[in-house]
């Protein structure tokens, strides 16, 4: 109660950014300076831009922008791709340019007796015109480097942030940084002077660029704590992808649907939860492809719409594989039952991803979802990234009430534990696994039931044949063991013997200990 009293104490202002309104617990606290600092690269000016922008947008809050660097010309044509037209809105008298960036024909000049007096009444002059609510400054660096002596820096910073304040608007101030974890920004001293720090990332991670958002410190109120992956979004700017403000709120049904196979149901003990997220585990050409194809052909069988992700085969190869088995998957895409994503999993990084899947989860409103195979997507970043990635993707389908079939490929040929299924089968309500048996110098395929959370499943190892017309489960495998290990050891009747005597012997002994 009493972290609540302090967090109100100070007004937060709604940024029009929701996802990162969700970090900021709010937004940013209003009519204070904020520094975002940052390496290049990692979305400065974006965010300056989409704050005053979403202002004018959402809240009819006019804005100014602040430029040293770029030419106003440019900003407007850089970020006319978002969406965001910038000349209408200063026709409109929403939104003013302070223009201090350098003329080409300007050389550098370096005063001691420079100072901010003549900018401050410009900005003073834009503010009072559109009757600005918000400004943005971008960049400190680019106007401080004009100075030689740090004290110089830090008086006139202060003399900037205490105009800004004076003028009862709410500010946004970017800074360079010359790592992304080092000094918070260049000249050392603007951390201290802004009442809110905010530092965007852009690191290489396994070769792979990823963008990360923190609040160092919000002066008088709460936020959320830690690095947060964001993406910049050519139809919504800043995206943030906020995993501590997921809730485990997600409803459950016993409601049981087909996975699309009679003898596959049988051993879920009448099929898969509606809601559910299954993992389907096995090496390749083990049936996982064919699996995901019986669970759409059987959703559009009942009238349930489909969506398969596909990041290993192309469209035309999964139609070919599908008529082969009797599915016309041409036919339920003419009748609205199927939409098929065929992408390289490299086109994009892992967040783009996210928001991708969710943009066509949200457009298509499909009841099934397959996603082939998250194998593919696990080589796009760190361990870390994907596990995020994982988490709000099974989070979404649950909140959406879909159920989600995700197939992930071991690197062993015999099986194991793939890296995908070691770091999100937890996230998982049921985990299937298929798997290559050599039995007599003869390969041949095995399926299993390893967990399915909130109901009795079959425990047996089970043979399974793929023919023209699909799978077809037949019995269990019987003095056979370490099939799951990939090193399957067959018994003798007289070892299967031996074993059972010894299960007996061991329970009768228990049994005398009670």
């Amino acid at each position: 109660m009493n972290e609540k009293r302090r967090s109100s104490a100070v007004e937060k202002l709604p940024t029009g950014i929701s996802s990162f309104d969700l970090i900021a617990e709010g937004g940013l606290p209003k009519n204070r300076t904020t520094l975002v600092s940052g390496t290049a690269g990692s979305g400065k000016t974006v965010f300056a831009v989409q704050f005053l922008a979403a202002g004018i947008r959402d809240t009819d809050e006019s804005g100014v922008f602040v430029t040293f660097e770029e030419s106003p010309d440019d900003i407007r044509k850089n970020v006319l791709g978002f969406g965001w037209d910038l000349a209408q809105m200063e026709a409109d008298g929403k939104l003013a340019f302070v223009d201090a960036s350098p003329t080409p024909d300007t050389p550098p000049t370096e005063s001691g007796s420079y100072d901010l007096g003549g900018l401050l009444a410009r900005v003073e002059n834009a503010v009072r015109k559109v009757g600005a609510k918000r400004v943005s400054v971008d960049s400190l660096g680019a106007v401080f480097s004009q100075f030689s002596a740090q004290s110089v820096i830090r008086h006139e910073l202060f003399r900037l942030a205490s105009a800004l304040k004076a003028l009862g608007v709410t500010a946004i101030l970017t800074a360079e940084r010359t790592e992304d974890y080092g000094a918070i920004a260049r000249f050392g001293i603007e951390e201290f002077i802004a009442d809110n720090v905010m530092v965007l990332r852009n690191v290489l991670e396994a070769e792979k660029r990823r963008r990360t958002i923190e609040i160092l410190k919000f002066r008088g109120t709460d936020h959320q704590k830690g690095e947060f992956p964001f993406t910049i979004h050519g139809e919504g700017g800043m995206i943030v992808i906020p995993l501590s403000a997921m809730q485990l709120r997600q409803k459950s049904s016993n409601v049981r649907i087909s996975s699309g196979n009679d003898d596959l149901d049988g051993m879920c003990d009448g099929g898969f939860f509606r809601d559910s997220v299954i993992l389907l585990s096995g090496a390749t050409g083990t049936g996982k492809t064919l699996t995901v194809t019986q669970f759409l052909q059987g959703g559009a069988e009942r009238g349930e719409r489909g969506l398969l992700l596909a990041f290993e085969e192309s469209r035309d190869q999964l139609f070919r594989n599908a008529s082969g088995w009797g599915f016309d998957f041409e036919k339920m895409e003419e009748d609205g039952m199927l939409r098929v994503v065929c992408e390289y999993p490299e086109v994009a990084g892992l967040e783009d991803w996210l928001i991708e899947i969710k943009r066509v989860i949200e457009e298509f409103k499909p009841h099934r979802v397959a996603l082939d195979s998250l194998s593919a997507l696990e080589r796009m970043g760190t361990i870390k990234a994907y596990r995020e990635f994982v988490i709000g993707l099974t989070s979404f389908l649950k909140h959406q009430e879909v159920t989600g079939l995700l197939t992930s490929t071991t690197s062993a040929l015999m099986g194991g534990t793939s890296v995908t299924e070691g770091h999100i089968s937890t996230l998982t309500d049921s985990i299937i696994l298929l798997r290559y048996v050599e039995m007599y110098g003869e390969m041949k395929r095995g399926i299993t039931v390893l967990k399915m959370r909130g109901s009795t499943h079959d425990k047996d190892i089970r043979e399974f044949t793929i023919d023209g017309s699909g799978m077809h489960i037949g019995r269990p495998f019987r003095h056979v063991t370490g099939i799951l290990a990939g090193a399957p050891v067959h018994l003798s009747p007289a070892d299967v013997e031996r074993v059972w005597t010894n299960v007996d012997r061991d329970m009768e002994r228990r049994a005398g200990q009670i």
